[in-house]
């Protein structure tokens, strides 16, 4: 979220966390923002190094918004507990990770100041494009639920070890104790609900009761020896609190995940996924299929895009696509993604996304800061915010119960 200056934001950033590594990788990259020689940002650092940073924060009160990240076992108690003080909150997803802290989150998010999490999928091009394509009804049609496959399937995978802004990112060693970081199922995830709520049913104030039909959970482990953990966090042994899932000398880390259900309706089936480390001139992968009545959408990214993601629209059936419906749909959309066009490869139409349009997904953190900004300054946010929050983490949780009953 400090990649880029924002001009409602003052340049005095106020950072509470105990010493240790954790802080001082955070304050590294921040001053990396600063030092760069292309548009660097201008962030004035206030480091309070302390045991007890929400106290301390609170007890200062250096500004309105917080931005929260780090240990996930006690993220919830903490944004409940900043939201209490008056705090606006925008948290690192994930906010739980498990059921224990739904009662809190449902108190934080029933009534200002707004508390958000940060789900930067949403402002991904290509899947951008694909949530309004799939709203136009003579394009798209309806959600297909009579079929065998689901009308909407989300498949991603991540790397264990990557880059970020051109260095290794060093991840703490509570990232692979799933007491504090959590399972797969309650992580990346995440983001890949969030999506489903958005595509079937952007507007609506869901219920979990109500809208969520659970149907199927599992987790599954990866398997990180030593060496790469060492180079993933800088530790040449395995911890403690770890080696109840060490065999030999590889870790079995319970990160990847897959779920079954409906949405408003809507089947759904999503995989999330987590590899050792980036293969060369490579990248995280991302695979969306909307399947409607009259077109499926299908947005992938990997080794045959280039790692670029890229959005298709493909024959329903028999149907083809209807060419009409599609220029018209981009003719209403150039307002907001100017210059975006498609062409014919086959009976499939691929559209033609502008490179003016592509945003790396670092940039997509300070999206979701100016919006949420911008709802702070409007005094007014969508009331789905605190729906969608409810409903997400509901289904994670019950999701996690329903895999390890499993």
């Amino acid at each position: 979220t400090l990649r880029e200056r924002h001009p409602r934001l003052n340049d005095d950033v106020y950072v509470y966390a105990p010493d240790g590594p954790d802080v001082g990788n955070f304050l590294r990259m921040v001053e990396s923002f600063n030092r760069r020689a292309d548009n660097p940002t201008r962030w004035k650092l206030h480091v309070r190094r302390t045991g007890e940073p929400m106290a301390r924060l609170i007890e200062e009160r250096a500004g309105d918004v917080v931005i929260l990240s780090g240990r996930n076992d006690i993220k919830m108690q903490s944004i409940g507990r900043l939201h209490a003080e008056g705090f606006y909150v925008l948290g690192d997803k994930p906010w739980l990770i498990g059921a224990g802290g739904l009662d809190v989150l449902r108190a934080a998010t029933a009534s200002p100041p707004l508390a958000m999490d940060i789900m930067t999928e949403r402002h991904q091009i290509a899947t951008e494009l694909q949530a309004a394509l799939l709203r136009d009804a003579q394009l798209f049609g309806e959600f297909r639920r009579d079929r065998a496959e689901p009308a909407l399937f989300f498949k991603s995978v991540h790397h264990l070890y990557k880059i970020v802004n051109n260095r290794p990112l060093v991840r703490p060693h509570w990232f692979f104790d799933t007491a504090v970081q959590g399972e797969g199922i309650m992580d990346v995830t995440t983001h890949l609900v969030d999506l489903s709520q958005w595509f079937s049913a952007s507007d609506a104030l869901l219920t979990y009761e109500r809208d969520v039909e659970l149907q199927a959970a599992r987790q599954w482990a990866t398997e990180v020896p030593l060496d790469i953990y060492t180079q993933i966090t800088g530790l040449d042994s395995f911890p403690q609190a770890v080696r109840a899932q060490v065999r030999g000398d590889t870790l079995h880390y319970r990160c990847n995940a897959a779920i079954d259900y409906r949405m408003a309706g809507v089947p759904v089936r999503i995989e999330s996924l987590w590899n050792l480390r980036i293969p060369q001139g490579g990248g995280d992968t991302h695979y969306a299929v909307a399947r409607g009545t009259r077109a499926t959408l299908i947005v992938d990214q990997g080794p045959e895009t280039g790692y670029l993601t890229r959005l298709s629209v493909h024959p329903a059936g028999n149907r083809p696509v209807d060419e009409r419906a599609l220029a018209r749909a981009l003719d209403a959309l150039q307002s907001r993604f100017h210059g975006v066009g498609f062409f014919r490869d086959g009976p499939v139409m691929r559209l033609d996304i502008p490179g003016a349009l592509r945003t790396g997904h670092e940039s997509h953190f300070a999206a979701v800061l100016d919006r949420f900004i911008g709802y702070i300054d409007a005094g007014r946010w969508p009331p789905t915010i605190a729906a969608d929050l409810v409903v997400k983490y509901t289904l994670l949780a019950r999701a996690r119960e329903l895999a390890q009953r499993g």
